[in-house]
């Protein structure tokens, strides 16, 4: 493994952990990352007794169908928003049923526009007693892999600070 994968492995065994011992489920819905996050939780031995379900939702038609996103939301603001990744992450709580799930929408490039740039990639993070956060990330046009594993950092960092949260 390189160092990329040794700090993705580390931060997943971690999340994994500090979800064990609270004891709460989690989940991810993916667009831009295609269940990488999903695969770098599950990478770890013991990770199904904290993940319970990934959904990985590229197009917008199956935000729509899995996740409850609004097309109308689609419609203004795009799938690369705030809007649809807080509505990708609470969309994934109430279908799986689980303590807290995240969300990663994006560019991941090549491509792109001046409004949305390859690198652009929103995160939400929906928790069971009904706060929902988000984040928004430029991690510029560093090739097509390097913006996947960095939302997987992001994701899996998100995911640790909601299980850590008081």
């Amino acid at each position: 493994m390189n160092s990329i994968d040794d700090d993705i492995t580390a931060l997943a065994a971690a999340l994994v952990e500090a979800a064990r011992t609270k004891g709460l489920k989690l989940a991810t819905a993916e667009s831009c990352t295609g269940g990488l996050v999903g695969g770098a939780i599950t990478r770890i031995a013991g990770s199904s007794d904290a993940f319970d379900r990934g959904f990985i939702t590229y197009s917008d038609a199956a935000k729509m169908a899995h996740l409850n996103v609004s097309e109308d939301t689609l419609n203004a603001v795009g799938a690369v928003s705030e809007a649809v990744a807080r509505e990708m992450a609470v969309g994934a709580l109430a279908a799986s049923g689980c303590d807290m799930a995240v969300s990663i929408t994006g560019i991941a490039g090549p491509g792109g526009s001046d409004h949305k740039p390859a690198g652009l990639v929103w995160f939400g993070l929906a928790m069971a007693d009904g706060q929902v956060l988000t984040r928004e990330r430029h991690y510029g046009d560093i090739g097509r892999d390097a913006v996947r594993q960095a939302s997987v950092r992001e994701a899996l960092d998100f995911l640790l600070f909601g299980v850590d949260r008081p």
